[in-house]
């Protein structure tokens, strides 16, 4: 997106800045009327953008005389933005991630405590509170949905070409060498959004160094120049000469649809991510594989599986006003619920209910799947612009990978930068 060198540098600026109309809250005045709560929410491609008004649409008819009144944006405008959002005049409740990506705005006081309506939540388990807590043992997140991240790919094209799933990188490697001798990109690779390829790195650097390191580092409690760290890049160096090239300049929507349309023979994204992109008629030919083994010692343990959800702003005015704060809680307890995730997942059938208690008779094949990929995992991780700061995810990791998608030879300097850079930005806290 030409956007991203506007926004890179005032997306994470520390004063309470209101943001261009873009990201302003599109409620009332200080209160509001009490019955209508302001949602700003992040969900602007076709099939979430639905999906949600109608969740919102069926809560205003159950609630008395409630109402949403949603303030969508480019997704990743309000991910680049949404330090700035939450200090300025942000919406009553707004969509955002669990994990260290919550925490972070928690512990800045950004966020609404909702352990109250924790006590009257049901269907969530043990492991999604935890997700869902600050580093105060508070609640601050409604969790709403789960997706897993894997590699994706046609199975026609699987079946018509003899193609045998890999669960090795060595088998990965070799399964790329022939799609790129039957004339596919092996890999559809993008990164012009700056998050779709940090799904790769996750990968690499799990299935290399283990969960317990992916961790560490994304805390800033690992050196960036430690030769664990110049592995994952050296391996992933392996791999770029089977990616599509010119990644920097796709999106993650013209990366899937080059699967779509059998130009590629593998991608690794999120489920809605290809889903989004396969005509209803073609959604049974979408399959995906866990991403190979690299070290046996971690084997395929950990899955990237990010969770979304709900919370309210500290910051909003209208939330001052207790009648529009219970309506804000009203709100999220509702999606809290199974009924509430059926309702949405009917028009987005690319994602997965957190919640026990939803439905999940009518879940594709795919679905399934993702839930058999996610339950068996050893370790889950929520990604890794999710699982950091942010403002180091923004500023230091999104030109950091591209950089070294454009010059893969210079990892030394690559890493050395980023070290850098790391050092100043956790030690400000």
């Amino acid at each position: 997106m030409s956007r991203r060198s506007l926004l890179r540098g005032a997306a994470l600026g520390a004063g309470a800045v209101t943001l261009p109309a873009l990201l302003t809250a599109c409620g009332g005045g200080p209160g509001g009327d009490g019955k209508t709560v302001t949602l700003g929410s992040n969900a602007s491609d076709p099939i979430p953008k639905k999906a949600f008004a109608d969740a919102f649409k069926a809560y205003a008819a159950q609630s008395d005389g409630r109402k949403v009144k949603v303030n969508t944006v480019d997704h990743n405008t309000f991910q680049e933005n949404i330090n700035r959002y939450l200090q300025g005049k942000p919406d009553d409740v707004f969509m955002w991630f669990a994990g260290y990506r919550m925490q972070f705005f928690a512990k800045k006081g950004l966020l609404y405590d909702i352990s109250d309506n924790w006590q009257h939540y049901t269907g969530f388990s043990d492991a999604l509170k935890d997700q869902s807590s600050g580093e105060d043992g508070k609640q601050y997140l409604t969790p709403y949905y789960y997706y897993p991240w894997a590699v994706f790919h046609r199975k026609s094209l699987f079946t018509d070409r003899g193609y045998q799933v890999p669960r090795t990188l060595d088998e990965y490697v070799a399964l790329a060498k022939q799609m790129k001798k039957d004339k596919l990109d092996p890999i559809a690779f993008c990164d012009k959004d700056g998050w779709p390829a940090m799904g790769t790195f996750d990968y690499i650097n799990m299935r290399t160094n283990g969960y317990e390191f992916h961790k560490s580092l994304m805390a800033g409690q690992e050196a960036w120049t430690d030769k664990r760290v110049r592995d994952v890049f050296d391996t992933w160096r392996r791999l770029l000469p089977y990616c599509q090239p010119g990644a920097n300049g796709r999106t993650w929507q013209e990366a899937a649809t080059s699967l779509q349309k059998r130009e590629a023979g593998m991608t690794v994204l999120g489920l809605p991510h290809p889903g989004a992109q396969f005509p209803k008629a073609e959604q049974t030919d979408l399959d995906f594989f866990p991403f190979p083994e690299i070290d046996p010692e971690h084997g395929q343990d950990a899955v990237e599986a990010p969770i979304d959800g709900f919370l309210l702003a500290k910051k909003s005015k209208n939330l001052k006003n207790k009648k529009t704060l219970e309506s804000a809680k009203d709100l999220v307890k509702w999606l809290a619920t199974g009924k509430a995730e059926d309702i949405y997942l009917k028009s987005d059938p690319n994602n997965i209910a957190v919640s026990e208690e939803a439905d999940t008779s009518g879940y594709s094949a795919i679905q399934k799947k993702a839930v058999e990929l996610v339950s068996g995992a050893k370790q889950i991780s929520q990604f890794l612009d999710r699982d950091t700061r942010p403002d180091f995810a923004s500023t230091v990791m999104i030109p950091a990978i591209q950089k070294f998608i454009s010059s893969p030879d210079d990892v030394d300097g690559l890493v050395n930068d980023i070290e850098r850079q790391k050092k100043t930005i956790f030690a400000s806290d």
